[in-house]
């Protein structure tokens, strides 16, 4: 929220620097993310440069124009003579085309010859010094300045005219300079979104007083019904308090200069008088407000008192909303309403047939309080997100609701010329209640670790204007004030004293007690780990959304006929409804996933549009709706008797494009394939010591035939691993190469983590290494082979690696040729060939035995 300063001291003396005051913000909880200089000279600190623009308070001042004369040499140019209070007028060349022929007594920004100012002709914010020329013959050394000249905006199309009472020869930067303090509001500092609220702050942090208007009441209570309008509510949970006031006779223009400035360097755009009134008393109090074109209600209601009242929507209810868009309605929106239906949604905007236009002459100020649960709902369904919206959708207390709007329909008779009515419209079913606190000193030494006396706490709370009252020996009976409903409890009261005792005065203790054992998370743990090898071997980490929609992942599915199988739907697809979100922030996120590779392939495809390779992973958990008996974890909380879903950990990876990416160096930049991503999980089976792990082919909806295999530890399958099906590929509209997908159950891969294991020492003694070559029939295995050939070799038999695979002319059609390399290697002495001869033989044998191999001779 952007706080002007100038607005600020309204409510509240300012007695140190700016930059100090916004140090106490800061750690008071308001944090002060920027600050703004309009004008005032920047605080510059030692060994920087300040870069900002001052007004100089000689040269640039409040001036009168004195007479405007044409241009000898030029049709769009004039002379002017600007008076400045100083000695005689000044006269200079302009082009502003709000100055006219004849013109006089309009009061200006004058800039004198030397004056540092933005030049209004370039792009940007570029420093200019204004110095004596001649423009078209006539010599000219001064300026009269636009707002972009003096870096209020970016507005050049004619200069600045001040209101008529402007004091001439007022340095401009005691007239319009300003600070602008950019506060960052947290939820739980929403009493302080406002000027107001800000104020109190500092008010508290500084030991000032806060100066409210003279009339300002909020105890004042009024009538349901008036002579002017009748208020109906018909839930008081929805809307505790509405209560309207009627101006007449208001005359609809252009605010005032200095009301316009203070909107903008709030953030807010000028409209006109009685639309600004209400936003600036939003800003500046922090209670939103609503004018109703009053005559337009009155016509509604065929020329009778209107009734307003504030209902729940009916389902499919409609309104054009001021923004020109058709909004339809659920039973859970707040609707304001008359005898012919909706004129407003509660709390965020009002309907186009009752806005307030040009032609409107009385003004219904509306002021409520609507359910801040109903905002935030209905706010999110419909895309309305606004000032004011979130100011009801972090609460405000009903008392506050009258006061404001009192201030904004005085400020309409001022600035509007209207009247108004003395009769309160208030209808007030659920009044707000007063809670107190009790609080001692032995809560605030052992909860903040601090031993102040208790005068120093009462004058603390007093501060933050806290009733406090005497509760016996060392106790206080402390009441908030009515605007902090926020405080209920005696940890809120805690934390207001430490926020304006400074948390930076609260010593560093050591715990007195033994610090409790550290149990450590094994899941997280191994999770760690598996992320570790995964990056050791290449892969990126990304994290995708847990929402998505059936239809997509449906979309892994190369043909739903693959689904109609006597398998059913194969892991990591699921056959179980999904669930689904109550409030989806889009369409396309309307369910929670079942599989991590639909989202996954999504990034996948966007980034091998400018990239030409991809190695991700992820490891997130998926969202499985309970079957009956499957709520096997009891701990868990239950929502109208309804489980949560299953939330299975899963690991998936998506590989795609070169091996290598190309560098200056020589790279293996072939595409990658089935193998390089049964490597990946090899390394990860490796990594984990993992034993008993396997691969076997398979078939899968997603996958390309012959190029599919499943996992296996133990014998049971924990995953999928393959190349994508061409049709899904294509789907997804992935580049024409092989990508590589693969899902695994994480909790069945990391059951099967040992956490212990054997570290074999590394062999002193030389390694023989033997080539065999070996014809098997064309079913056979080629990793049951290895297996066979590894438990045959026994402890000697360092490693076995297929490193080719052979088929055609002279074999057989219907057999192979199988190729390993075996690495013989004893750890304690050192191997002769022909010990290696022997274990050689004894795996041809038992290989001879059991697949029906042959040693394949050339």
């Amino acid at each position: 929220m952007k706080v002007p300063v100038s607005w600020l001291q309204d409510f509240v003396d300012i007695t140190i620097p700016i930059d100090q005051l916004a140090d106490k913000l800061t750690f008071a909880g308001l944090e002060v993310e920027e600050i703004e200089y309009i004008g005032v000279p920047a605080p510059t600190k030692q060994g920087s440069k300040d870069n900002s623009l001052a007004w100089d308070r000689e040269k640039i001042l409040v001036g009168e124009l004195v007479e405007t004369l044409p241009h000898p040499n030029a049709d769009r140019l004039r002379i002017v003579r600007v008076a400045y209070g100083r000695g005689e007028p000044v006269r200079m060349v302009t082009g502003a085309p709000n100055i006219n022929l004849g013109d006089s007594g309009q009061k200006v920004v004058l800039a004198l010859e030397g004056s540092r100012l933005y030049d209004g002709h370039k792009d940007g914010r570029e420093i200019m010094t204004l110095k004596k020329s001649k423009i078209r013959g006539v010599e000219s050394s001064s300026m009269v300045c636009s707002e972009k000249e003096l870096g209020i905006s970016d507005e050049h199309e004619g200069i600045i005219i001040l209101p008529d009472d402007a004091p001439v020869g007022t340095p401009f930067v005691d007239y319009m300079g300003d600070v602008v303090l950019d506060v960052k509001i947290n939820p739980n500092f929403a009493r302080a979104q406002s000027i107001l609220g800000v104020a109190r702050e500092v008010a508290a942090l500084t030991g000032q007083t806060v100066r409210l208007p003279d009339d300002w009441d909020t105890a004042q209570v009024g009538a349901p019904e008036t002579d002017f309008v009748k208020i109906a509510i018909t839930d008081p949970q929805l809307c505790p308090r509405f209560s309207a006031l009627l101006v007449r006779n208001v005359e609809i223009k252009p605010s005032p200069f200095k009301l316009q400035q203070r909107l903008l360097r709030a953030g807010m755009r000028p409209i006109n008088n009685v639309v600004d009134i209400t936003n600036y008393v939003m800003i500046g109090y922090g209670k939103p407000l609503h004018a109703f074109d009053y005559d337009s209600l009155v016509a509604r209601a065929d020329g009778k008192k209107p009734t307003i009242t504030i209902r729940a929507a009916h389902a499919g209810e409609k309104m054009q909303t001021l923004d020109g868009q058709m909004r339809v309605f659920t039973p859970h929106d707040i609707l304001v309403t008359d005898s012919r239906g909706p004129v407003g949604i509660g709390g965020i905007m009002g309907g186009s047939e009752t806005e307030v236009s040009d032609a409107t002459r009385n003004v219904l100020v509306e002021t409520a309080i609507f359910d801040f649960i109903s905002i935030r709902r209905t706010t999110g369904e419909q895309k309305l997100p606004s000032e004011a919206a979130t100011r009801f959708g972090r609460g405000i207390p009903p008392s506050q609701n009258v006061a404001p709007a009192q201030v904004a329909a005085a400020l309409m008779r001022d600035l509007a010329g209207g009247g108004v009515a003395p009769a309160l419209a208030d209808n007030y079913p659920l009044p707000q209640i007063e809670s107190a606190v009790h609080l001692t000193l032995r809560d605030v030494k052992r909860i903040l670790g601090i031993e102040p006396a208790i005068a120093e706490i009462t004058d603390i709370l007093r501060r933050l204007d806290f009733k406090v009252e005497t509760a016996g020996e060392n106790a206080l009976r402390v009441t908030p004030p009515d605007y902090r409903t926020d405080v209920d409890g005696t940890d809120d009261v805690l934390e207001e004293i430490a926020r304006i005792y400074g948390y930076e005065k609260i010593p560093s203790t050591l715990i007195a007690d033994a610090l409790p054992p550290l149990d450590g998370n094994a899941a997280l743990e191994q999770e760690e780990t598996a992320r570790d090898v995964l990056g050791d071997s290449g892969m990126q980490e990304i994290v995708t959304y847990s929402f998505t929609h059936p239809a997509h992942e449906t979309t892994l599915v190369a043909s739903p006929d693959m689904l109609t199988g006597s398998n059913g739907v194969p892991f990591p697809l699921s056959s179980r409804p999904y669930v689904a979100i109550a409030n989806p922030i889009s369409p396309e996120r309307s369910v929670l996933r079942q599989t991590l590779l639909a989202n996954m392939l999504d990034i996948a495809a966007s980034n091998l549009r400018f990239a030409d390779r991809v190695a991700l992973y992820e490891i997130g958990v998926v969202f499985l709706t309970r079957r009956p008996g499957e709520n096997e974890r009891g701990d868990l909380p239950e929502d109208d008797g309804l489980p949560l879903p299953l939330e299975p950990r899963r690991l998936a990876l998506v590989l795609s494009g070169p091996r290598s990416d190309k560098t200056w160096q020589p790279a293996d930049t072939t595409p990658m394939d089935f193998f390089d991503l049964k490597g990946v999980v090899q390394d990860l089976v490796a990594g984990l010591h993992i034993a008993d792990s396997s691969f076997a082919p398979t078939t899968h909806p997603m996958l390309h035939p012959g190029r599919a295999a499943e996992l296996r530890i133990g014998g049971a399958s924990v995953g999928v691993l393959g190349e994508m099906h061409p049709l899904v590929r294509e789907r997804w509209e992935l580049p024409n190469q092989a990508v590589l997908v693969a899902e695994f159950d994480l909790d069945a891969l990391l059951a099967h983590m040992q956490e212990r294991f054997i570290v074999k020492p590394i062999s002193r003694y030389p390694v023989i290494v033997q080539d065999i070559a070996l014809i098997v029939d064309e079913n056979v295995e080629a990793e049951r082979v290895r297996a066979l050939i590894r438990q045959t070799g026994g402890a000697l038999l360092n490693s076995v690696e297929l490193f080719d695979v052979y088929r055609g002319a002279p074999l057989p059609s219907a057999r192979k040729s199988l190729a390993y390399t075996l690495k013989f290697q004893s750890p304690d002495h050192v191997l002769s060939d022909a010990d290696a001869a022997k274990l050689r033989e004894k795996i041809v044998r038992r290989l001879e035995r059991e697949v029906g191999a042959e040693l394949r001779s050339g």
